[in-house]
Order: C-alpha cells, then structure tokens, then sequence
C-alpha cells in the first residue's frame, strides 16, 4: 500500500517514525486495549507525536488494524520454520496451521483480520506456505488450488470463528460462564427436535479451543492424505 496519504505534517515527525514501528505501537495498544478501545490519539499519545504524523504512514484505523494483524501473522509465521524438503508436508502442515492459531489466540483482536483474498504480505505468505505444502504431498496438479485454499479458509477462518466471539464474551463475562449458559439453554431444547444438542451440552461446557481447532485440522489433514494417495 502506498504510504503518502497526504502532506507530511509539519515538524518532521513523520520523518522520525515508519510504518514498521507504526504497527509494531499499534499491535502492542490492541493487545492492552482492544479494537474497540484502539484510537489513533492514544497511539499517537504513545508514539509522542501527532495524529496526523500517523496518517502519513496509513489511510484509516481500517488499514493500521489490517496490517497489524498483518504483522502478528508474520510472527507465527516465523514459529513455524520452513520444513527439509524431505520432511512429510502433512506434519508440516499441521504445524503452521497450529502457530497461527496460538499467535491469533494470543492476540485474538486479530483473529478476524487475517481474511481472503489474501493480499497483505504475510497472509500471502501464509498462502503461498500452505500451497507450497500441499503440493509436495503429491497431490494431483488439478485438485492442488482448491485444496490449498481449503485449508487457508480453515486455518484462518475457523481461528476466527473460535478466538474472536470470545473478544466480545469477555468484555461482559467469562468463557465459562457463557459457555455454562449456553449449555443450559441447549439442556432445555426439544430433543426430538435437537438430538445432538441435547446430548451435547457437557462437551460445550469442556471443551478447549485449541484442541477443537485440532481435531477439525487433523480431519482435514487425513482427507488430504488419502485424496493425494498416501
């Protein structure tokens, strides 16, 4: 993205700062504050300049936000070194797919940030890492850009859909909490009507993200495996 939105401010203070610690400020002040209590004045306040010191970096809190959850990708990225290439994909796979998600967990405003089409640089990464991966499982050629995209959408979008409801349950009550009253509202269905449901309310109150992104990601895994005929 293009950095010049405007005039530089005066002073020079857009001189003194980049767009790197720009974003590397703004990761820090979501993780204290949150999306919702994120603003470029307290940014700035960190930063010791002016608001408009940061408009010369990025558009909108929409593009600083974009790319600081950018930037938290980019270190899980970096957990999960590029395998030997003699190392199996699958594994490898499941090891990425896994630091993203502990790197999303632990900045979880990020969580629903990390979106397709993928056009910022680490979740282009993240993208390319994953098709690189699945190509080398032998998968025919024909069937290797849907895959990947397959598990791109899962690994972001399923770490969405756990981490993220949970930035907005606990700004108002605990995990626990909120899982143990929705566990008693699925208690009062109809099981005619909601077998599973019914039955199912001590695992919702159990259950662990981590180990629910897990179980799904290995189900993907097996099916990959057996597609590319290993």
């Amino acid at each position: 993205m293009p950095r010049t939105r405007g005039r530089a401010p005066a002073g020079g203070r857009a001189d003194a700062l980049s767009r790197e610690v720009v974003v590397g400020a703004a990761v820090a002040l979501l993780d204290e504050r949150g999306e919702r209590g994120f603003t470029f004045r307290l940014l700035a306040e960190q930063l010791n300049t002016g608001p408009g010191a940061l408009y010369w970096h990025v558009a909108n809190k929409d593009e600083l936000v974009a790319l600081a959850a950018d930037d938290v990708l980019g270190h899980a990225l970096a957990e999960a070194p590029r395998p030997d290439e003699d190392a199996d994909a699958g594994a490898a796979l499941r090891v990425l797919a896994v630091a993203v998600f502990d790197a999303l967990d632990r900045h979880p405003w990020a969580a629903s940030h990390v979106t397709a089409p993928a056009t910022l640089a680490h979740t282009l990464r993240l993208f390319d890492r994953i098709g690189t991966l699945v190509e080398r499982t032998g998968l025919p050629a024909g069937q290797r850009f849907a895959v990947t995209t397959a598990v791109f959408y899962y690994v972001t979008g399923v770490s969405a859909q756990i981490i993220a409801p949970g930035v907005a349950v606990g700004a108002t009550t605990s995990r626990d909490d909120f899982l143990a009253r929705t566990a008693e509202h699925w208690k009062e269905l109809d099981p005619a009507a909601y077998p599973f449901l019914t039955r199912a309310t001590a695992d919702l109150r159990a259950h662990d993200d981590r180990e629910q992104f897990i179980a799904g990601l290995d189900l993907l895994l097996i099916g990959l495996k057996t597609a590319a005929g290993q």
